[in-house]
This record gives C-alpha cells, sequence and structure tokens, in this order.
C-alpha cells in the first residue's frame, strides 16, 4: 500500500527551517492497522497529510502501490484521494446546513453519481453506522457522537481502500469512542488499511501495530502496554 523512501519535510518560519518529518524507508502494507503515536508535535498530522496526497514532502518518495504519489500531476492525485483514500478527522468537518444524508452524499456527488444512487448509497451507509432514523438531522441536531458518526458514513462513500484517521476519538465520550473504534476494526476486518493518529493509548492499542514518531523520525513501537506523552 505506502512505502516512504527517506522523506522530509521541512516548515519554515520566521526564519527558522523546522524538520516536521525525517522518515527513513518503512512501509504500510495492504489490510494493515496502523496507530501513530507521540508527543505533540512529532509531526504525526504531517505524515498523514503526506500519506493522503495533501502535503508535498521536501525530499524522498512517496509510494502507494508502487506508483509515487508526488510525481503525479495535482488533478490526479485529487482523483486517487477520492477513488483510493477515505479520512477522518477530529473536527468532523460536517457542512453545518446539509442534512446527514446530504453530508453523505457530497463525495458522491463530486464522483458524478446520479441522485437516486447518491441517496440509496448514503441512507445504506448511515443505517450502517445506526443512523437510519436521523438522515434529515442536520449536524446541530446531533450529538458530537453522531456527528462522527455521519462522518464515518461519508467516509465510506466512495468505498476507500485505505481509511487516514486524524484523532477520530479525540472530541467524544466512552460510549462514543467505543462504537467508533469498533467501526474501525469492523471496516480493517473487511481488508481496509487504516491508518489512526491518536494521543488515546486505549484506542491506539485496537491496532495490530504502533508507528512512534518523536521529533519527525518514525520508530515501530513494541507491542505491549503502550504509554504515549501528551
Amino acid at each position: 500500500m505506502f512505502q516512504l523512501q527517506d522523506v522530509t519535510k521541512i516548515y519554515s518560519r520566521r526564519g527558522r527551517h523546522v524538520a516536521a518529518l525525517q522518515c527513513s524507508t518503512f512501509e504500510i502494507p495492504d489490510g494493515d492497522y496502523a496507530a501513530v503515536v507521540g508527543p505533540s508535535g512529532s509531526g504525526k498530522t504531517t505524515l498523514l497529510s503526506v500519506l493522503g496526497g495533501m502535503l508535498s514532502p521536501n525530499s524522498g518518495k512517496v509510494l502507494v502501490d508502487g506508483a509515487s504519489l508526488y510525481d503525479q500531476s495535482i488533478a490526479r492525485r485529487a482523483e486517487l484521494r477520492r477513488s483510493l483514500m477515505g479520512f477522518v478527522f477530529q473536527t468532523f468537518n460536517l457542512v453545518p446546513y446539509l442534512t446527514a444524508l446530504e453530508n453523505v452524499q457530497v463525495p458522491l456527488y463530486l464522483a458524478g453519481h446520479s441522485k437516486k444512487d447518491q441517496c440509496e448509497r448514503a441512507a445504506e451507509l448511515l443505517r450502517r453506522v445506526g443512523l437510519g432514523e436521523r438522515l434529515d438531522h442536520k449536524p446541530s441536531e446531533l450529538s458530537t457522537g453522531q456527528q462522527q458518526r455521519v462522518a464515518l458514513a461519508r467516509t465510506l462513500a466512495n468505498d476507500p481502500k485505505v481509511i487516514l484517521a486524524d484523532e477520530p476519538t479525540g472530541n467524544l465520550d466512552p460510549d462514543s469512542r467505543k462504537v467508533v473504534l469498533d467501526f474501525l476494526d469492523e471496516l480493517n476486518s473487511e481488508g481496509r488499511t487504516i491508518v489512526m493518529v491518536t494521543h488515546d493509548a486505549a484506542a491506539a492499542e485496537r491496532a495490530k501495530r504502533w508507528l512512534r514518531l518523536v521529533d519527525g523520525s518514525v520508530t515501530a513501537a513494541a507491542v505491549g502496554k503502550l504509554q504515549i506523552a501528551a
């Protein structure tokens, strides 16, 4: 699935250069469930953005199924994101004036599906996440956990092969967190690759393996009792 080859990402701020990512070669294979852990500012979200084709590295190669992601045109990268990847964000990024059904329809509309197919697919996915009775509710009429489930349904709209999740349980109560993590487990059992950035040790322990980021460098964390620095 993913292979990083000597990838670096450097930010320039006020005349200073900060290395947010300095990765030697490592792979995330098909069907993996990897939790990316590490202290704040260690480069976790930068890594996720680089994997998702949203942030060009300064050097190195990011391969997706053997093809160099950042040697593709901007339009081709956008098409790969739309067809191959699903994104889950801590802040959900739902459109406030659209209903749950309409929010899930958005990626289907962008992919050119008919209105009928959009409605049927969106309703099916919302039923799958337990919101079949909330199709016409807007985000402000849903609980925080329900909003995250709408976001998960939207993520699955185009049947992505890989899911990139940035702190998906960060704003959730314990019950909602369990629902989201159980759903991610289910998606991984279906063969989808999941890369999840998290500060939550309990969430990370759901993953098959951990990648620890410290000062932009990636190491494989040993499986066992996981301690995550804030």
